[in-house]
Parts: C-alpha cells; structure tokens; sequence
C-alpha cells in the first residue's frame, strides 16, 4: 500500500518507470490534486516513510508510470478505449488495515471524496 493519487499513463513504449504523458495531463493532475490537497498526510508526499524511506511524491500525486510500469492496466485501457477518466487513488501504507482502524480511515478521506466528487 501507499497513500498517493496516481493518475495515467502507467506504463510507456520503453517499459521503464519514467513520466508517461496522456494528452490529457493537465486535467489528469487537478483531479488528483483535488484529491490529496484534503488528505495533509497525503499531500505532504512521504506518508509511509517508515516502510519506504526513499519514497516521495510531490504534493501526493503521481504519474503511473514515474512510480512504476503497470502495462495493460486498466486505468489506462478505460481511457484509450471508453474515454473515461480514471485515476488510482491507494489510500494508505498498510495495505490490509485491520477493521477498527477503518473510522480513522474515513476521517481522512472524507473531505477528499467529497472534492473529488464537486470535480464532476
């Protein structure tokens, strides 16, 4: 797990981890902005530093493919095929939360969701 917004392409013709534009980038990127600029953990950008001490991402968002190559995903097939705007949103660093932590969950997301939603 991780807490980030990732948002297409997420994968490129090389088939390495390096910023994969879709035409549509800009929208791409205020719609995981959007997202993470209500999660402070988030929007920080090194919100699992205790199990991935070198990760960053600025302002909690990332290109798919900068993070890592995911080739046939379907993030990226439900763009190129139906036009339908999607992005990945991992909501934290554990990735099986145990079930009494899940209030605090919602807590900090909850403002999240509902700009995300005003975004439509």
């Amino acid at each position: 797990g991780s807490l980030v917004v990732n948002y297409p392409f997420d994968d490129d013709e090389q088939g390495i981890a390096i910023y994969s534009k879709s035409p549509d980038d800009a929208v791409f990127q205020q719609l995981a902005l959007s997202y993470s600029k209500e999660n402070k953990k988030m929007y920080q950008g090194s919100p699992c530093k205790d199990i991935y001490p070198t990760e960053y991402f600025p302002h909690g968002i990332t290109n798919g493919a900068q993070w890592y190559n995911v080739p046939g995903g379907m993030q990226d097939w439900n763009y190129l095929n139906t036009n339908c705007f999607e992005v990945t949103i991992e909501l934290g660093c554990v990735k099986y939360p145990k079930a009494e932590e899940l209030p605090k969950y919602w807590e900090q997301n909850r403002r999240s969701l509902l700009q995300f939603m005003k975004q439509v």
